[in-house]
């Protein structure tokens, strides 16, 4: 795992190893698309700073392609794209494409988790044990001194199986996912400290199917993505290796630092910490909705809301069950996950007022600098929406 912060986001929490076509680099200087969507009237006589944004990331950063997408306050949104869709071809980027979406899948399966616990069934203070008897075992761990908050927190001591995965991509089951924790030390006592580990969320996905005798991607489709409309928002099948609709190509780098088309994968080893697809559209009326309190009960949210020091996502930033809060440069915060996988990386959530906005890269960011760039524009959008 690498040292520096921000990478710490990632479900992937390195760099995965994938062997693909290489295609050829464009001159991405000269490849900016600009904005799509029609821009508030009120913006029209200022420098839009979104579209400086991305534009930058592409010309600046070297990024193949940045999407955007921005719900001001009234409700008006903004939908924006730059670079190139394909480097290969030179393609477009689709408006509003669907990416990869990595750790913004916790969100979505605490908020199933957080369903159960308004409905009865989950109490977040029992044991792991509870509702997995007997499956949380290794040296130091200890599935009856686990709570479900603990899972949710990233306060549960248990190492991130992302470490310890195979350098080439392939099909895993949760439970391998899981084996591959276990037969590592626990990271710290059970409430002690605060660590970022994927294995909690696969935990957590285990719990609902056990609890709801249906799968993960099932619950989450009905408790979450047909209530909101989530139309461009799903959970890859067992063996999908594809993105649905129109979408930009993920890249990374091979040896020679040369791009890497990843688009297809297997993305199993994310499971419910980090498999998911969708659009920064979908994302924006996902955090819009469960800021709302159209998601859960009032209960639920605020424990949702209750956070931890998680300073490694950023400056100021903190964990809740699920969900980030961030400090904003205008003042307040907005809430969000952000979600890092193989070929694309993305950053964004809502504010408390009505605002949302995401932004999504189609590479993995080894560079501290570029992150911080695409946090930056998130900030400007929401602070000038």
């Amino acid at each position: 795992m690498r040292d520096q912060a921000w990478q710490k986001f990632r479900p992937t929490g390195r760099r995965r190893s994938v062997r693909r076509r290489v295609v050829p680099a464009v001159a991405l200087g000269v490849m900016a698309i600009g904005v799509l969507g029609q821009p508030a009237a009120s913006a029209a006589h200022r420098p839009d700073s979104v579209r400086q944004g991305l534009n930058s990331l592409v010309h600046d950063d070297g990024v193949p392609a940045a999407l955007a997408s921005v719900k001001d306050r009234k409700g008006h949104t903004r939908t924006y794209t730059a670079g190139v869709g394909d480097l290969a071809t030179g393609s477009k980027v689709p408006r509003d494409g669907q990416v990869r979406i990595g750790s913004n899948t916790k969100a979505f399966t605490s908020v199933v988790v957080l369903q159960l616990v308004g409905e009865g069934k989950v109490e977040l203070d029992a044991t792991v044990d509870t509702y997995l008897p007997g499956l949380v075992r290794g040296e130091g761990i200890d599935g009856n001194i686990i709570t479900v908050r603990q899972l949710l927190q990233h306060t549960s001591g248990l190492p991130n199986y992302v470490k310890y995965l195979d350098d080439e991509p392939r099909y895993y089951t949760p439970r391998e996912l899981l084996d591959r924790a276990l037969a590592h030390k626990a990271d710290f006592v059970p409430g002690k400290k605060w660590e970022y580990s994927n294995t909690n969320y696969v935990l957590a996905g285990m719990l609902i199917e056990k609890i709801t005798h249906r799968t993960v991607a099932e619950e989450i489709d009905r408790r979450i993505i047909r209530p909101l409309g989530l139309r461009h928002t799903y959970f890859p099948a067992p063996g999908d290796t594809t993105i649905r609709e129109a979408h930009p190509k993920g890249y990374d780098k091979d040896a020679t630092g040369a791009p890497l088309d990843v688009t297809e994968y297997d993305p199993s080893w994310g499971w419910s910490a980090g498999q998911m697809i969708s659009t920064n559209s979908d994302l924006n009326r996902f955090y819009g909705a469960l800021l709302a309190g159209d998601l859960l009960q009032e209960a639920q949210l605020a424990q949702m809301k209750t956070t931890v020091k998680a300073d490694y996502f950023g400056p100021g930033a903190r964990y809740g069950l699920g969900l980030v809060s961030k400090p904003l440069s205008c003042g307040g915060v907005y809430w969000g996950h952000g979600g890092s996988t193989t070929g694309y990386e993305t950053r964004g959530g809502a504010t408390t007022k009505g605002r949302a906005a995401n932004v999504a890269v189609t590479t993995q960011p080894y560079d501290k600098a570029v992150m911080n760039h695409v946090d930056s524009v998130v900030d400007k959008a929401l602070c000038e929406s």
